[in-house]
């Protein structure tokens, strides 16, 4: 008798071995008995080798999709949900039974759900460190629950700032800050971004959305200071979740 070829699910980018979406997955198809379903990594070069993953395999029921693929996956799906066009950036995409492809954004219902398990109404305006892809999805995020927010670059493009404008007076009005960008990721886990972390209060709330190492230097000093602090696994995990839910959507 023919063995049943499993549902394959995958992350796709580039230098990914250190993926989170593997061993998440991994672990929940053990935890919950899942065992006609399998998830791995589509470490691709060049996004012009996404085609050939479907071509070359017809169990293929979904991707996640990571750095630096986001944005430019766009061109190869179908169909794309309010969210994701709204956002610019693609991170789930679903097989669909005519074997078209629809992208979703997961991360604006990661980032949402785990923000506002420590969000207070004191937060009322945010610094966002970081303008690249993963700023998008928290832009969406905070416009949506209508908290005003200021963009913070080392190269600062209009109505945005530098990390030298970031002083005492400012950080009294802004409580919400949030690192969009990969400062502080293992192995380089001594960077962060460079604020006078000595104004901050514990009325401050820092979101990372790094999550390895866990206590990333940035919130290490807003430890220091008695501030809120949330590093950006349960963003993953609720996106995943997300992804999930949404692959097995008939």
């Amino acid at each position: 008798m023919r063995k049943k070829e499993k549902h394959k699910y995958g992350l796709v980018g580039k230098n990914i071995s250190y993926s989170f979406s593997r061993s998440y997955f991994k672990a929940k198809f053990e935890k919950e008995g899942i065992t006609n379903s399998e998830y791995v990594n589509f470490d691709i070069e060049i996004l012009e080798e996404f085609p050939n993953l479907l071509a070359n395999d017809g169990n293929i029921k979904g991707f996640n999709v990571t750095i630096p693929y986001k944005e430019s996956v766009r061109k190869y799906v179908d169909f794309i949900a309010k969210d994701a066009e709204a956002i610019g950036a693609i991170n789930t995409i679903k097989v669909l039974t005519n074997k078209k492809l629809k992208g979703y954004n997961t991360d604006v219902y990661g980032f949402e759900l785990a923000l506002k398990l420590k969000l207070k109404n004191t937060h009322k305006k945010a610094l966002i460190f970081g303008t690249g892809g993963a700023s998008k999805a928290v832009i969406y995020v905070l416009k949506k629950l209508k908290i005003p927010y200021l963009l913070v670059s080392r190269n600062p493009k209009e109505n945005q700032i530098h990390y030298t404008a970031i002083n005492e007076e400012l950080l009294k009005k802004y409580t919400l800050l949030i690192n969009t960008t990969p400062l502080g990721t293992y192995p380089k886990t001594n960077e962060l971004p460079k604020i006078p972390y000595k104004h901050l209060t514990p009325t401050h709330y820092l979101f990372d959305l790094v999550y390895n190492p866990p206590l990333t230097a940035f919130l290490k000093q807003g430890k220091a200071q008695g501030c809120i602090t949330q590093n950006g696994l349960k963003m993953l995990e609720y996106q995943a979740e997300k992804a999930w839910e949404i692959w097995q959507e008939k």
